[in-house]
């Protein structure tokens, strides 16, 4: 939840058919693309306005898309066509939910909002536009940003992909504090685009401008191609002084920030809590092992340190806490360096074998701050698996003494799990995304909690006079952060006093402030660029996102009464948060509605409707069970309120089989369901790449018309992976490894990881190779599912009954044939399928998983 604050737009038009003019290339046309922003006092409005005209002789689909922060809250969005508007309207989710009862894909009734990167999640709307017609997009949020190593971050992302008539970036940002510093940057910045740069700032203020012409946008003269593709920076911070912070006033409601500089940094016992199982095999394994090397080289020489490392056994490198002294720095790096990956997930074990270790700790500081960091990508599979007991137990032995930091590797942990179990105890969760940077993640996150500064913080104010006050107790305080409370003045006041108290490495803290309201109000008289209710809405915002956080830890009856607080302000507000839902209307010959819902960051992983660690055999009684049957289990498994449950389950579809193969179009968004009879045939060549060495064939079993072994044939290195539902073998240099599907477990030969996730799936992976995984399905039948992973590897030459999708699949254009919405043509190497749009089980995800919409296809190997 806690992102480095950014904002980002992609804003582009896909075009129904291929033209052969450029004028038909740009039939949909962006004549005018504004961006404008307003930040005060951190609280930013942000205001995207896109026009488009259509040049061509026949209506054409015009798309809209924005990347916008995680932690933003959509307010508005409008579309005019010809005139006439059609707007967006927030409603309560259930309420919108009726409005809403088609186009569900993925059991979601998301259609317009969806995650797209670490920091971002997209806005995406589509709508026909008659020849010669035009319509504007508009799209408001707004965000609180947050500072994070000592600045605040504005990114947009730009990307019209193609040259923009009007095109201006335009952001104001008005500080009372003072601006310390001012930076912009890009990716896409050339000498002639400097030029369409404008830079204006006091004491106070700046205005930042970006307004290239048609002539500075090309790549040179003679294309009309874009330069603007990349990321457009700014960076800032305030000014501080040495005092109690800095309270503002607006409409009898203030904002206090607090941000102390200059103090002693208290000494840490950091205990390091790292799964090395099987899961973790290869790459991940190595960038932990890289990042906690540079985290060593940062320990400071009081701090105190240890390592616990776990699969599905636990070890401590040493017995108690380490001084970080040169040479225990030096001992823990050659440890570090032996780190290896095998085995289960016994995460349970391994928190509570460091808590233990902290409670028994001696001859630590005596004013020092002890945290655990842990670090896992997957679900506990050893020992205990119920996540409900291992956060209760954890939570128990915790007692609030440490701060527990979670970091989730990858996709395949909860993040509900670990956010629920950070937030419990003091800390925060975090997803490390599997990237090439994903050591340099571990290391950013490790600068952010390294250098803690004051402790137990209480914000105290007069209770007679404030009422709705945010959080204003905090366990702990970073350097290079701020603490930012709000409320509301309900009497009539002169002077807002404000105390703080703090334990500091040094003493104990008090520090008191009164803030003069006529004066404070004065300072925004007259600032006609900044919205006037900022810190209302500021207000509104950090009270909802307080609210929501503190519920994921709540019991379930105090989990509902916040979520009830925070409901009635994301309606009071007009804000999109993940308990509303805005209704987007459209004209009345096409789809007429979509929805617009707050993803969240456990929507960025594998939906789950079962709870991790329950058991295969409390699974399988579910099959003849009711639905009220079903909320009381998952009442009794810590499972997510009944309410919502069946408000997710009510939309979706049934989906009552698996298909035989599931793809993903590269560079569509598009799923493909593949059927093919090939049971006559001893094998199904299913995919051949020659550039990346690559050969794939299937068997269909005899009893079930699904896959029930695969064989997968590497060139370089020689390697022959035969995976059946019985066994795994890896065949290398004419000797053979066997693989169980009964443990977990990794084998490495010359670079090609092959690793198996118990019972679940096993993945192949190769350095700049498609990734190979595939799924044991055991219900009804033990079967497989093949997948890829990294598609865009492909070359252009790939083959194969499912390899020819990668190459040669496109859909054609549907506006000369008379077809149904869930009806479309699909030409494949030179032919044309009529596919429809069916509704399939997921075996990429898990047996109980939500269905996947898809279009379905039947082939002829």
């Amino acid at each position: 939840m806690e992102e480095r604050m950014l904002f980002a737009l992609m804003v582009f038009s896909s075009l129904a058919v291929l033209a052969e003019t450029i004028a038909q290339k740009h039939a949909i046309e962006i004549y005018s693309l504004h961006v404008d922003c307003k930040v005060t006092s951190r609280f930013a409005h942000t205001v995207i306005t896109s026009k488009i005209v259509n040049r061509a002789n026949e209506s054409r689909e015009a798309t809209f898309e924005v990347e916008l922060p995680k932690t933003a809250f959509i307010t508005n969005f409008s579309m005019s066509i010809d005139g006439k508007v059609y707007p967006g309207i927030i409603k309560e989710k259930a309420s919108a939910q009726k409005e809403y009862d088609t186009a569900v894909s993925r059991g979601q009734s998301a259609g317009l909002v969806k995650i797209t990167g670490r920091k971002l999640e997209q806005f995406h709307v589509s709508v026909s536009i008659a020849a010669a017609s035009k319509v504007t997009f508009e799209l408001t949020y707004e965000e609180l940003l947050k500072r994070q190593l000592g600045k605040f971050e504005l990114l947009i992302k730009v990307r019209p992909k193609q040259l923009v008539k009007h095109f201006q970036i335009d952001v104001h940002i008005f500080e009372p504090q003072g601006i310390r510093f001012l930076e912009t940057d890009s990716t896409f910045m050339t000498n002639e685009l400097t030029k369409a740069l404008t830079k204006v700032q006091n004491e106070t203020k700046a205005h930042i401008l970006f307004k290239p012409t048609v002539d500075q946008q090309k790549i040179n003269p003679e294309l009309d191609e874009t330069l603007l593709n990349g990321d457009f920076v700014v960076r800032y911070d305030v000014k501080r002084g040495a005092t109690a912070g800095d309270i503002q006033i607006v409409n009898g409601y203030f904002v206090h920030y607090f941000a102390p500089r200059e103090m002693p940094v208290f000494p840490k016992n950091v205990i390091f809590v790292i799964d090395r199982s099987g899961s973790m095999a290869g790459r991940k394994i190595e960038q932990t092992r890289d990042a906690l090397l540079k985290i060593l080289q940062d320990l400071r020489p009081e701090d105190h340190f240890s390592f616990i490392t776990f699969n599905s056994k636990v070890a401590e490198w040493k017995s108690s806490l380490l001084q970080a002294t040169a040479e225990n720095v030096a001992s823990a790096a050659g440890f570090v360096q032996t780190l290896s990956a095998s085995g289960g997930t016994d995460i349970n074990r391994a928190l509570l074998t460091a808590v233990s270790v902290l409670d028994k700790a001696e001859r630590l500081p005596e004013r020092s701050v002890s945290m655990i960091i842990l670090l896992t990508d997957g679900q506990p599979t050893s020992g205990e698996s119920n996540v409900e007991v291992i956060q209760e137990n954890i939570q128990k032995a915790v007692n609030g003494k440490y701060a527990l930091f979670c970091l989730g590797f990858g996709f395949d942990v909860s993040y509900k799990f670990l956010e629920k179990m950070a937030l419990s105890n003091g800390g925060i969760a975090r997803r490390i995304y599997e990237n090439a940077d994903a050591a340099l993640q571990l290391q950013g996150f490790y600068q952010e909690v390294a250098t803690p500064i004051l402790m137990k913080i209480e914000m105290q104010y007069p209770e007679n006079a404030v009422e709705g006050l945010t959080k204003n107790n905090f366990k702990l305080f970073f350097e290079g952060s701020e603490i930012i409370v709000a409320g509301k003045i309900i009497n009539e006041l002169d002077l807002l006093p404000v105390e703080i108290k703090a334990q500091s490495h040094a003493s104990d803290l008090t520090l008191k402030e009164e803030a003069n309201v006529k004066e404070k109000e004065q300072v925004f008289q007259n600032q006609s660029y900044i919205f006037g209710n900022f810190i209302e809405r500021l207000w509104a915002y950090l009270t909802i996102q307080q609210l929501l956080e503190k519920s994921i830890s709540a019991q379930e009856e105090d989990q509902k009464t916040l979520e009830v607080q925070a409901l009635e302000l994301s309606l009071r507000y007009s804000f999109v948060t993940p308990l509303t839902s805005m209704v987007v209307t459209k004209p009345a010959d096409q789809q007429q509605t979509e929805l617009a819902n707050k993803p969240t960051e456990a929507d960025n992983e594998k939906p789950r409707i079962f709870p991790v660690g329950a058991s295969v055999k409390k699974l399988r009684h579910f099959g003849s069970t009711s639905e009220d049957d079903l909320d009381a289990y998952r009442l009794r498994s810590g499972s997510p309120s009944v309410a919502r449950l069946r408000e997710k389950m009510r939309p979706q579809p049934l989906a009552n089989e698996y298909p035989q193969l599931l793809l993903q179009l590269p560079k569509q968004n598009e799923t493909i369901c593949l059927n093919t009879d090939g049971k006559a045939r001893p094998s199904v060549h299913l995919l051949s790449d020659p550039e990346q060495g690559l050969t794939v064939t299937g068997k269909l079993g005899d009893r079930t018309n699904h896959f029930v072994q695969f064989e997968i044939n590497y060139v370089n290195p020689p390697v022959q992976i035969h995976v059946s539902t019985d066994e795994i073998v890896l065949r290398h240099n004419n000797e053979s490894t066997w693989l169980p599907w009964t443990e977990s477990a990794t084998s490495t030969v010359q670079g090609l990881r092959v690793s198996v996730e118990k019972g679940r799936s096993i993945t192949a992976s190769l350095s700049d190779t498609v990734t190979v995984k595939i799924s044991f399905v055991k219900f009804p039948d033990d079967f497989l599912g093949l997948y890829f992973l990294n598609t865009n590897r492909f070359s252009d030459k790939v083959s194969g009954v499912l390899g020819q999708f990668y190459s040669k699949a496109q859909f054609e254009s549907n506006s000369n044939i008379n077809q149904r919405a869930d009806e479309r043509l699909l030409s494949v190497s030179g032919s044309e399928h009529r596919v429809t749009r069916q509704y399939k089980k997921d075996y990429r995800l898990e047996s109980t998983s939500d269905p996947v919409s898809c279009w379905s296809i039947d082939v002829t190997p």
